[in-house]
């Protein structure tokens, strides 16, 4: 098995989790409920045809999984995209990789923590939003402050309550169809003739992304993978697959019960989220009575967050983490606690950052779908470097005869993604171009300060 010292660093994390470990962890970062919180808006902005936003979806991410794949054979170091554009690349091209994912990894947890304060607080409103959004960042930075070990632990008995209510959900669901409370025909997530469109599918697809996010969050934890690199990329393939399977399902079953069906539609428009924002409860009342809709509710708010955030929390540290130890970021975010062996300071960082934007985007109106696209354009941007980084290291400079693997899908994959991001809100659109300047410019200074990025060398 390849170890970090082939590359000039020291092995600080632990080695302590296998295939399944790392499978569970990518499925419980992607959250097999996730649909529940932003179905509303997938479904309104894909004028119903939700299933099909998500098939693409998994198409735009499926081509990624496989580029993660091949460049975790190659460098199986944290960092992910970070590591994999600066090794397989340049490291100024690294840096900008893993500028563009930071968008995604640091802004995730408050998207998170946001989503799950609003549903708590539909719960018991006399805590606000922001005092469930503080009980969230506490909760999951000591269980990530106790080392990988505590959090895979808690990721299983999550994943196992997320099961068990998506079960509840579809076997209510198949007997309200069974009864004829069906509001569509079947076909109809699939393809509408009455709402169709290019732009209209894709736009929606950019926001049906964010519930496939995670599964590269794997990827982090590759100085903690005690099995063959190939493991790895496995891992995160059979993740991201059975998500979409979940998902798919689970969306289509929703869509045939949306009972507003022209409220959604006419929300969307005059964006008004309230209605987009109860969808999910709305129908899951519909089909099963007022005890499904608080079950779906309840166990949304739980999932997203503590379970997603905490691993979401996890991966961010790691790259953190990655970036410091190279110096590409302030080195204190590389320091490691010796008792528990996880990124202390990368930790607490992320808890701070969470906590302060979190709070700040519940005081706005449009905080949610605005994380959102921001958190998918990071995360997205990331994606065509990775693509760009297989065919520079395999295509170019090792010769490869694996044409499909190193060039064919990784040209898919950016062909893909440059539509999604293309058919993206334009104002996310323009944050994001915001934070790609800056991030041009911060390395631009680097180089006037002599501070060129650098990755340590391999061992010969």
């Amino acid at each position: 098995m390849s170890t970090v010292e082939q590359f000039g660093y020291r092995q600080e994390l632990k080695r302590t989790l296998g295939f399944t470990d790392l499978m569970i962890y990518g499925l419980i970062f992607m959250v097999p409920i996730a649909p529940f919180g932003i179905f509303g808006n997938v479904f309104a902005n894909s004028g119903g045809m939700v299933a099909l936003a998500y098939i693409i979806g998994l198409v735009a991410m499926a081509f990624s999984a496989l580029s993660y794949a091949q460049m975790a054979k190659a460098f199986p170091m944290a960092g992910s995209v970070y590591t994999y554009a600066g090794r397989g690349i340049a490291a100024p091209v690294g840096f900008m990789a893993g500028w563009m994912i930071l968008l995604d990894y640091v802004l995730v947890p408050s998207l998170l923590y946001l989503v799950a304060g609003v549903f708590m607080n539909s719960f018991v409103p006399g805590i606000p939003i922001w005092g469930w959004i503080i009980v969230f960042v506490l909760l999951n930075t000591v269980v990530n402050y106790l080392g990988i070990q505590m959090t895979v632990r808690m990721t299983r008995i999550m994943l196992v309550a997320e099961l068990i209510v998506l079960a509840i959900f579809l076997v209510i669901g198949g007997i309200a169809l069974a009864q004829g409370k069906a509001t569509a025909g079947f076909f109809t997530p699939l393809y509408d003739s009455t709402t169709f469109s290019v732009s209209l599918v894709f736009g929606a697809a950019s926001l049906a992304v964010l519930s496939f996010l995670g599964f590269d969050g794997i990827s982090t934890l590759a100085e903690e993978n005690k099995e063959d690199a190939r493991r790895l990329g496995r891992s995160m393939v059979a993740a991201l697959g059975l998500a979409a399977l979940l998902f798919v399902v689970q969306t289509w079953v929703a869509a045939l019960l949306v009972p507003n069906r022209a409220e959604l539609f006419q929300a969307a428009e005059a964006g008004d989220a309230g209605p987009l924002d109860a969808a999910f409860s709305t129908l899951a009342e519909y089909a099963g009575g007022a005890w499904l809709a608080v079950l779906c509710a309840l166990a949304t708010a739980i999932a997203w967050g503590f379970a997603n955030a905490m691993v979401a929390q996890a991966a961010t540290s790691r790259l953190l983490f990655a970036m410091g130890r190279d110096r590409q970021l302030p080195s204190f975010l590389a320091k490691v606690d010796s008792k528990h062996q996880a990124p202390v300071n990368a930790t607490l960082l992320v808890a701070l950052i969470s906590l302060g934007l979190g709070i700040y985007m519940s005081t706005r109106d449009d905080g949610l779908p605005l994380l959102g696209q921001l958190v998918n354009f990071g995360a997205m941007t990331a994606f065509l470097l990775l693509h760009l980084s297989v065919i520079v290291h395999y295509a170019i400079r090792q010769r490869t005869q694996n044409w499909w693997a190193h060039v064919i899908a990784p040209v898919i994959g950016i062909a893909v993604l440059g539509a999604v991001i293309y058919n993206q809100k334009v104002l996310a659109q323009w944050i994001g171009g915001v934070w790609l300047a800056i991030g041009l410019v911060v390395l631009a200074v680097s180089y006037v300060m002599g501070r060129r990025p650098t990755l340590p060398s391999e061992v010969k």
